[in-house]
């Protein structure tokens, strides 16, 4: 009998000591993987999966799924400023894009003086030829901040990603627009300088907005300036909770106009009637050549990501890409009808 008991206790440690090992074991495996999320989560990985955009036939025909993978592919290059590879294979990819859904490509060469030398540059324009002589700008900016391991998933790629499948919603239209419709992605936005940190940026007017006010300067020249109705920027519109507040130093009726649209189209939570002043934007390059302009922007970001490595593809939703580029759609026919 006693022999029995001292077997059973023997076993029942050795079960013990087995089931702890396997706890252990399991334990680093986990400890392991966390330790590796960090590396992912700095490449511009989401950490958790973005909601669906709503259906394109709610939308104007805009699909902000397709938008957001244009968003995907941009932060998948990587850093893309002025000069660089990176900018050149982003490049690559808009002027792609845009010709694969049938439309008239335009790319402008300008060289930018920068406080970093002289950088070679580039405007790209889709132009959707009206039956009239009145043009309407939409635009972004595609470049990002010259920052090491700043991907611009916000700041650059939720614009460009708008654009982009903005320009496929018009081009593919059998039928021609009143006015004609420009869809420009400009190059040299951001401010050059040899930038550390968010804190390091110094944004000047003469270092910074180098697509705009050479393509604004351009057009004076060849007398097309005249013929812009208006200008519509769209600059930093990917955050999940997009809250856009009215630009105190856009054109007032041309904000009423985008405004009074989005509150049809019941987006007046994203639209929200509040007033905020944005400093510098590739839309004063036109403003100050007696041209209407907006940009829709949402700045609160500027007190967490913006300029820093964590702009990445988690702070970019299709619903939100999805839901201003429905209300750049329907900006359209209200436009033509204000410009018959």
């Amino acid at each position: 009998m006693y022999v029995s008991t001292m077997h059973a206790e023997g076993h029942m440690r050795r079960c013990l000591m087995v089931v702890v090992s396997l706890a252990f074991l399991c334990s680093m495996a986990c400890e392991s993987r966390s330790s590796r999320a960090p590396a992912n989560d700095s490449a511009g990985a989401h950490a958790m999966a973005p909601s669906a955009a709503p259906p394109a036939s709610s939308t104007g025909g805009f699909d902000g799924a397709k938008a957001y993978e244009h968003v995907r592919k941009l932060v998948e290059i990587g850093p893309r400023p002025p000069g660089s590879d990176g900018i050149h294979r982003a490049q690559a990819y808009i002027v792609g894009q845009l010709k694969s859904v049938g439309c008239q490509v335009e790319e402008h060469d300008f060289n930018g003086s920068t406080p970093l030398g002289d950088i070679a540059m580039k405007n790209i324009i889709a132009r959707i030829p009206g039956t009239g002589r009145d043009i309407v700008l939409y635009a972004t900016h595609y470049d990002t901040l010259p920052m090491a391991n700043f991907v611009g998933a916000d700041d650059g790629g939720s614009g460009t990603g708008t654009m982009l499948e903005l320009a496929r919603v018009f081009c593919s239209q059998q039928t021609k627009n009143a006015l004609n419709v420009w869809i420009v992605f400009f190059d040299g936005e951001e401010a050059q300088g040899n930038w550390t940190d968010k804190s390091s940026v110094q944004w000047r007017d003469t270092n910074s907005t180098f697509g705009s006010r050479e393509m604004a300067a351009s057009m004076a020249l060849s007398g097309d300036l005249k013929h812009i109705d208006a200008m519509i920027l769209a600059d930093m519109i990917g955050p999940p909770d997009l809250k856009i507040k009215r630009d105190s130093g856009s054109t007032p009726w041309l904000v009423d106009l985008i405004w009074a649209t989005a509150r049809r189209l019941g987006y007046q939570k994203i639209f929200v009637d509040e007033t905020y002043t944005v400093g510098g934007d590739d839309h004063f390059s036109f403003i100050r050549r007696g041209v209407a302009g907006c940009d829709v922007i949402d700045f609160d970001i500027a007190t967490t990501y913006w300029h820093t490595p964590e702009d990445t593809l988690d702070k970019v939703d299709p619903r939100s890409l999805a839901l201003v580029g429905h209300v750049f759609v329907e900006i359209l026919p209200t436009l033509e009808k204000r410009f018959p």
